[in-house]
């Protein structure tokens, strides 16, 4: 069912009144209200949930919050020739914006865009300017990439293009591209043909020596290739992906970049997110393997396996360029399997890190008998095992784990009964009762492991006659 929801005024006069009419002081107001709304079913939220400041002058009393008070600064101020007052309110209305959804929510709902926009416009030749009022409208659409227009757009170009030397600018306008392309293809695809590809992969060349540039221009690269908008029935994501890679370089000026920085996990960690979602043909899997690309990986998996979050990237990684058989037999040969392996049993714990490790071995293990002898022999079965117990109700760990075994054994059936004894046909049916979304993979497994399985036949290829 979906949940109710209501406007900022009608939570703020529910706060009020508690204050007014039922004598509550403001911390006891602010949550009666919430629970008020809350067991009504209804979203907050995109709500404020503080108590409005009240502020006074010989007419009236208004109730405001300080983000719309911060807005209303910078609405005063827009030919205002102080430009120190100016920067203090861009300042202030930019940390407002970053508390959280909510607030930036209630400015862009009170018009906060245009005027953020234009203070953008008017800051052109002043860096210093530029940089305050780029990171507010960066800042404000974080979550909202529906205010972006076309002026929008153009601007952030022109930062791009015209301040490519400053790192602190072109970090500042990056965000800004990026929180308007995640989960709107529109927008991605207008940036895309305005040119913003090479804008990204040169800033990486440019401010390689900066993380955060780095990160930034990584990640943007990254939702370039994302199908993540519900409203788009298709979208350009693989085009955009063979645009980078073909076009722009794009999968040498991530590895190199990543030699740049090897100390650095969370830039690292970026990369190998990046670079899992450009290996989207079998040629480009192969190129980050000739690149350094997979030596590097398997070093960090190898180096940096106490990160969770990192193996996690890592893991997301091997399994996109182990899509190419020559680089299934590098990876092993590597010793990837043992390092894959030992990250499982270290974050065990840690669902995205089981989830990823099975799915690497499963992918290592299709179409390659001799990868199952050496995933069996390094202990990859029974982690999978382990990931299913630890996970009981995780599907995509159930499920990752269910197509492992279904590989290993699918060539090599004199693996079924190990697994048999390690006691994986119970966890198999209790994924298949517990998870819908896993019943083919499960099937599956349990057929190919010799378990007893009700296989339905959906279709028979028979034409059946037509009845009025």
């Amino acid at each position: 069912m979906a949940l109710r929801r209501i406007t900022q005024e009608t939570f703020d006069a529910a706060v009020r009144e508690n204050i007014d009419e039922f004598e509550m002081d403001p911390d006891d107001a602010l949550r009666e209200a919430v629970e008020q709304f809350q067991s009504q079913g209804v979203d907050l939220s995109c709500i404020v949930k503080a108590v409005p400041a009240v502020s006074s002058d010989d007419k009236q009393q208004a109730q405001t919050h300080e983000i719309l008070q911060a807005l209303e600064s910078l609405r005063i101020a827009q030919d205002s020739p102080d430009s120190t007052k100016v920067a203090l309110d861009i300042k202030c209305f930019s940390e407002q914006c970053s508390l959280g959804f909510a607030q930036r929510y209630l400015a862009a709902q009170k018009g906060a865009y245009p005027i953020i926009l234009s203070y953008c416009q008017k800051s052109v030749g002043d860096q210093v300017a530029t940089l305050a009022s780029l990171s507010a409208l960066a800042a404000l659409t974080d979550g909202q990439p529906d205010l972006f227009d076309a002026d929008g757009k153009n601007f952030l170009l022109d930062v791009l293009k015209r301040y490519h030397a400053d790192s602190s600018l072109t970090r500042a306008a990056i965000s800004a591209v990026r929180h308007s392309c995640l989960k709107h293809e529109q927008n991605r695809q207008d940036l895309v043909k305005a040119g913003v590809l090479p804008l990204l992969t040169n800033a990486i060349k440019q401010h390689s020596g900066c993380a955060e540039v780095v990160k930034e221009a990584s990640g943007a690269l990254r939702i370039m290739t994302f199908d993540d908008d519900i409203r788009v029935t298709f979208g350009h994501a693989h085009e955009h992906a063979k645009m980078i890679v073909l076009q722009h370089n794009g999968l040498k000026v991530l590895i190199e970049s990543a030699k740049a920085h090897d100390d650095n996990i969370s830039v690292l960690s970026e990369l190998c997110a990046t670079l899992s979602r450009l290996a989207v043909r079998n040629e480009f899997c192969q190129d980050i393997c000739d690149l350094g690309g997979l030596k590097l990986i398997m070093t960090l998996l190898a180096d940096s396996y106490e990160s969770a979050e990192l193996v996690r990237q890592v893991l997301s990684a091997i399994r996109a360029v182990a899509g190419n058989d020559d680089v299934k037999d590098a990876v092993v040969k590597a010793g990837g399997v043992q390092l894959i392996v030992i990250a499982m049993n270290r974050h065990v714990t840690i669902s995205a890190v089981c989830e990823q490790g099975c799915a690497c071995l499963s992918v290592l293990a299709l179409r390659k008998p001799n990868n199952c002898k050496v995933i069996m022999e390094e202990g990859g079965a029974l982690a999978a095992v382990q990931a299913m117990r630890s996970h009981p109700g995780i599907v995509h760990v159930q499920k990752q784990a269910c197509m492992l075994l279904r590989n290993l054994v699918s060539h090599q059936p004199n693996y079924s009964q190990p697994i048999l004894d390690m006691g994986v046909e119970a966890l198999i049916l209790q994924a298949l009762r517990t998870h819908q979304d896993c019943g083919d993979a499960a099937k599956a497994a349990l057929r190919d492991l010799g378990c007893q399985v009700e296989l339905r036949e959906l279709w028979t290829g028979k034409r059946g006659g037509i009845t009025n």
